[in-house]
């Protein structure tokens, strides 16, 4: 299962919620959250492929903010999220999201999600 940021979801995306405005990491989360509860046993790429680039609180909300939901009770997440760019630009913004996604695991649930 893919799902790109851009085609599947939003070219510009915003803030952290939804009360900030379209396109949030709040929104994004609740759908990636419904793709993972449908696909239970797949992994899923999510490529971060907007060319207008990511904020910090958007990618934060995104994977940190999946982590934290009260779905997963294991920190086996991190095996099902392969988060990806199709271009250099953004590898900056994978790292970032690999990063909230694991520093989520490990306050959630004390060990390394790498």
């Amino acid at each position: 299962m893919k799902i790109s940021v851009e085609k599947d979801f939003s070219s510009t995306p915003g803030g952290r919620l939804k009360s900030m405005g379209p396109d949030s990491g709040e929104e994004f989360r609740e759908r990636l959250l419904k793709e993972l509860k449908k696909h239970v046993d797949e992994k899923i790429e999510i490529l971060l492929d907007g060319e207008e680039g990511y904020g910090s609180s958007f990618l934060e909300e995104a994977f940190g903010g999946l982590v934290r939901s009260k779905v997963f009770t294991t920190p086996d997440i991190a095996e099902r999220i392969v988060i990806l760019s199709p271009n250099r630009t953004n590898h900056t913004y994978v790292d970032e999201a690999r990063r909230y996604l694991a520093d989520a695991i490990k306050t959630k649930f004390g060990v390394s999600g790498t």
